[in-house]
Formats: structure tokens, sequence, C-alpha cells
């Protein structure tokens, strides 16, 4: 069910709807809260003096009936202090909201939070309806019994004139296609890898083409990948009865003949480590290895939601890391698409392998920047937690816009170093370049590596190990870095 969102003129007091929802500072009550406050006979002044609401940013409190206004419900939700309020406080407490709400028999709510001095009508509306998206995504798929939807299916949020409807509105656009793209991505990286194989991601890029004029797909099979030399790609592909795709998608909505952007997503949509065997507690989540890929179909989601003026190209290099008796052994030798060749000392360092055709490939389209995607390294998990997405890149321009894209979105990228100091890790007596570095440093000689077939256009990488997905009872995809992608994209359409 799709989440309908909009901003309306209406009366807080006269309008009707299954619930109204009014904010609350602590120590104050809204402009909002006072007007409800008035027509209910002190009703929240007195639950405040109570104590049973304190206004603490994220408290909700559900009231099934009060007289004096025509809402069957309403619900109060604490902003916080007035001093503290910000951008991402709005998010922390419209999360809670959110929750809040998706667990409400009622199929409209009614937001009104104004005014809030401090975020701009535009970002409150986006929080909202980012928070509210994410927080109605139920994975059912692969369920017999399928959980129950929340009812909850239109949010209207109060706007005060004709002017704060149409930035909310814009506000309100924006946020619903970065949670629908954050969705698609989980959805994507939460179904299991036996229905989740290369095959079903190039279906589901040939079915986005049908379905929008500015999109064209190609899919190149194992036959073209040799054709162009990807031994590097196709060796990882060796051990796996699922045959690899290059998924190829481009869309043209911006000027004709302007330069592209390219984004690039790790799809191993099932990593077992291949000869270099990963251990089995917790390989499940090696379903995971392909949220590169989900996350660039997920960010495409969001471009194709919002038309966004601009010329986008995503390839998604897909396949299985499998341990049969033709799969890659430590110790061999590959060519690349490049022509660079790679000693494979663990097999369980593939992504690289995959990527480093892909970003070779992507040479062809004369690219303003590529930035790809990967799940690429345990090591990143344990430099940057799960908190921050590794960045690197090989201009700084386009590290900066990334960073800001990541802090305007709430979704933070960390940079990391990408130094000539690391290169010499990679030395291989047998090829021109080893994939693994040893230990020290796991995350930055895996981008270093990258970095080798990279230099003919600016490149970022987004080692996204420590944050596509939860492990654990909140085990998950998690949408990440869709908000960062899409914030990026955004701000390049101008």
């Amino acid at each position: 069910m799709t989440m309908k969102f909009s901003a309306k003129q209406f009366d807080l007091i006269t309008h009707k709807t299954p619930c109204l929802v009014v904010g609350l500072l602590e120590g104050k009550l809204t402009p909002a809260a006072q007007a409800v406050d008035a027509a209910c006979s002190k009703a929240i002044s007195e639950l405040v003096k109570r104590k049973d609401i304190t206004g603490k940013s994220g408290q909700t409190l559900l009231l099934p009936k009060v007289d004096g206004i025509a809402a069957e419900r309403l619900m109060l939700v604490g902003l916080g202090k007035a001093a503290d309020l910000n951008a991402d406080s709005l998010r922390k407490a419209a999360a809670k909201l959110a929750e809040a709400l998706k667990g409400l028999n009622a199929k409209t709510a009614s937001i009104a939070l104004d005014p809030i001095e401090t975020v701009d009508a535009g970002t409150q509306a986006r929080i909202l309806a980012e928070s509210i998206g994410w927080a109605t995504y139920l994975y059912s798929t692969t369920k017999g019994k399928k959980p129950d939807t929340p009812t909850l299916a239109n949010v209207e949020l109060h706007a005060a004139d004709k002017k704060d409807k149409s930035a909310k509105d814009r506000g309100l656009t924006i946020g619903a296609a970065i949670a629908e793209g954050s969705n698609v991505t989980r959805e994507f990286g939460n179904l299991p890898a036996n229905v989740c194989t290369p095959t079903y991601l190039a279906e589901q890029g040939k079915a986005l083409a049908k379905a929008h004029k500015n999109l064209k797909t190609n899919i190149l099979e194992a036959a073209d990948m040799k054709k162009l030399g990807m031994g590097s790609l196709l060796s990882v592909a060796a051990g796996s009865d699922q045959p690899p795709k290059l998924i190829v998608m481009e869309y043209n909505n911006g000027k004709a003949g302007a330069k592209p952007i390219v984004l690039v997503g790790k799809g191993v949509t099932f990593d077992t480590g291949g000869i270099s065997l990963k251990a089995g507690e917790g390989m499940d989540e090696m379903k995971y290895d392909m949220c590169g890929a989900a996350s660039v179909f997920g960010a495409l989601h969001t471009v194709l939601a919002l038309e966004l003026k601009i010329n986008l190209v995503c390839i998604v290099p897909a396949t299985e890391n499998m341990p049969n008796g033709k799969a890659t052994k430590p110790g061999d030798v590959v060519t690349s698409m490049s022509g660079q060749t790679i000693e494979v000392l663990n097999t369980d360092a593939e992504g690289r392998l995959i990527l480093c055709d892909a970003l070779t490939y992507a040479e062809r389209y004369k690219p303003k920047a590529v930035v790809d995607i990967a799940t690429l390294t345990g090591a990143c998990v344990i430099a940057l937690g799960h908190h921050a997405t590794g960045l690197y890149a090989n201009k700084q321009e386009l590290a900066d816009k990334l960073l800001e894209a990541g802090r305007s979105a709430a979704d933070k990228a960390w940079q990391m170093p990408l130094w000539d100091e690391y290169q010499s890790q990679l030395d291989s007596n047998f090829a021109d370049i080893a994939n693994i570095g040893g230990r020290p440093g796991g995350s930055v000689t895996a981008a270093c590596f990258l970095s080798r077939f990279t230099k003919s256009y600016p490149w970022a990488h987004l080692d996204i190990a420590g944050t596509a997905w939860k492990s654990g009872a909140a085990k998950g995809a998690t949408g990440r870095p869709v908000p960062l992608l899409a914030q990026f994209l955004i701000n390049q359409a101008g």
C-alpha cells in the first residue's frame, strides 16, 4: 500500500479527522497546542501539569476522545526543549511519532507541529514523510502468515497559508520518494538469496525500464562479459550455477549530451567466501552482500519518483560467490577488463573483483563522476562501527559533495585516507596487483585496489559494510545509503 502525503490548510478545531497530532515543547505549548488546549477546556495543560506528558522529545500520548474538537482522537508528541530543536532532534521525535502512528487503527492522521522556527517548512515535511514512510515498511514477501499491515494510509500536514503549503508539499514529495527508495533497498536486501538471484535483479531492471520512458536497461550476459575481457568479474562467478549479469540502467532526463553521474553497486547476491570459505555462523547474513546493488536500485527509484533533471547511469555487476569445482582458487591470476592482471590471494575479497570491471566499463560514458557502493570490508566496520559509511575519493570536490549530502540527509559518511603509502601492500610477485593487502588498513587497501581502475574520472567509493544492515533481533536491511545518494543526486540536478 502506498502512503499518501499532502499539505493542507485546515482549522485545528473544526477539522474532521480520525487523528489530530499536535506537538508540545518542554515547558511550553506550541501555538497549535495552545489553540487546541483553549478549545478543550485546558485538557492539554492539565496533562502537562500532572506530568502525564512533559514535551520531552519523542514522548507520545494518545487521547481517544477530547471534547471541543472535531477530531476523533488527539495524539500529543513531544518535541523537546525549544532551544535544542533542530532538524536532527525533529528527526528523532518524528521517528517516535511514526512508530506510534503505525500502531494506530486509523487511516488518516492530520499533523500540526507549527511553527518550528529553527527548521524550515520544507525540511519539517520531508523529515515527517521519511520517518513515517520508513516506519510503515514491513517485510512479508516470503512469510506464509502475513503480518498485519499498518492501517494508516493518508497523512495530512497542517499548512498555515499557500506559501507554507507549497513548501511542505515539495518537502513531502522528496521525503516520500526517499522513503520509497530506501524501502526498495530494504526489500531487495531482505529477500533470501534463493529468490534474489542475479537473474532476479536483472528482471527488476528490465521491469523498471518498461515502466519508465526515460529509462533504458541493458543486460550483459557471461558471453558478453567474456568478449569485453571481464576476467575479474567472471572469476567470481566461476563457482556458481547462477549465471552472472551486468545490469546497466540509463536514465536520461537531463540536458542532451550532458555527462552522466554513474552509480556502481556491488551485487554479490550470496557470498560464501568461495574457496576461502567463511565461517558458518552468521553466513546467512551474506545475502546482504548485494546491498550496494540494492542501494543503486533504491536511489534510482527515488530519482524516477522525483523525475530529477539529470543524466544517470546505474551499473550493477551481479553474481554469487560459490565454492564448486570450477571456482577460482587462491593463487590464481585473472585478467581484468582494464588489462591489469590480479593475483587472487583470497577469494573472499571478491567484491573488488567484480567492481573493478564494472568501473572500467563505466569509462565508456565519459562520466561527470562515478560513485561505487559496496558492502566491501569487515575492516570498515572495525574502523567506523555502524554509524558512518566509509568514504574514499580521488577528487576532494566530489568527497565534499557526498559528505555534505550525507550530513543534510542524516545519513552520514566519514572520509578515509586514500594515500599512496598504502598501495605497496597490494604488490604481487606474480601479477600487476594482489586482491588483498593484509590485515592492516583492510578497508583502505580495498579502496586503493579500486582506485587502480578509476584514473580516468572523478570517483568515490562508499564502504557500507557497517551501515547497510543490522544483525541480531533487529536483523534486516537499513536502506542506507539511499538518503545520502538521493540528496547528492538532488543537489546535482539543481
